[in-house]
């Protein structure tokens, strides 16, 4: 039972880096970006074409760098000219772009699936109360947690992180205030997507990689959005816990329902409580 709780917080753990990225994005732009399934893919492929020249955590570097600048051009190129848009234009445009990111990865990597392995630093198991446990995994426990705590001390201590809360909750008024929002907006999203790298990259040992590899997560982390509360990043960090435990534990005890736990969970959360978990509030 141990091993299935911490699996369920290693998957939770990715599911929270990704999410917090829409999160970030959607308070924002107020835009739902489907295309940000894909930044997780392409941080997956980069991490695996630099981890054999600069190692695991050159890995990662490159792979938030790489999609820093992606998000930021997508920003700059994309979501600020479809702001004020009808939302189905900017759905059909993410989905769009989605499927261009995928083309490429398939271009430049191939279809055939890859694997990254484990860092040799971090192979092998621990006990853990008699049980055995991977430590990549506990890794990515840890990975998690320190992300949640610096996007934390981030948006509560710095004062860009005060003009994201601020832009978050209301963008004109912020505005009115003097804070360039479309700066910041850059910044964020840049951020979200480095995010969304980095959780590719982390996830690659456990994943076979493949361009088609971040449709899953992207439909996985909706549901922790909506969830945890649409522009709530503490709701984001409890719903990822959750919906990781209760995909975990679906996929040993009730294989037969895995796929269709997190979307009950979403439906009886709606029903309950329709802002999410913790609303809207940051």
């Amino acid at each position: 039972m141990l091993v299935q709780i911490l699996n369920g917080l290693v998957y939770g753990g990715l599911l929270y880096i990704v999410s917090v990225g829409l999160v970030l994005i959607f308070g924002l732009r107020r835009i739902v970006n489907f295309a940000h399934g894909s930044l997780f893919m392409l941080g997956a492929y980069v991490g695996f074409s630099v981890t054999a020249m600069a190692g695991f955590w050159g890995a990662i570097l490159a792979a938030a760098i790489v999609l820093a600048l992606v998000g930021a051009l997508l920003d700059i190129a994309i979501l600020q000219p479809l702001q004020r848009e009808d939302p189905i234009v900017t759905v059909l445009v993410t989905f769009g772009l989605l499927l261009i990111l995928e083309d490429f990865a398939q271009f430049v990597w191939g279809k055939d699936f890859l694997k990254m392995p484990v860092p040799s630093i971090f192979a092998g198991s621990v006990l853990i109360f008699g049980e055995s446990f991977p430590v990549y995994r506990l890794v990515v426990i840890a990975v998690a947690a320190l992300v949640a705590l610096g996007l934390s001390v981030w948006l509560r201590a710095s004062k860009i992180g005060l003009y994201v809360r601020a832009s978050s909750a209301d963008p004109l008024t912020t505005a009115m205030q003097g804070v360039n929002t479309d700066r910041v907006s850059v910044i964020v999203v840049a951020l979200g997507a480095a995010l969304a790298g980095i959780s590719g990259t982390i996830s690659a040992p456990l994943l076979a990689l493949s361009p088609s590899m971040g449709g899953y997560i992207l439909i996985e982390s909706f549901i922790v959005v909506v969830v945890g509360g649409l522009g709530s990043f503490s709701g984001a960090f409890i719903a990822a816990i959750v919906i990781g435990q209760v995909h975990n534990l679906g996929l040993v005890y009730v294989p037969w329902a895995a796929t269709m736990i997190p979307f009950l969970l979403m439906v009886a959360v709606l029903i309950w409580r329709p802002t999410g978990i913790a609303g809207s509030h940051v």
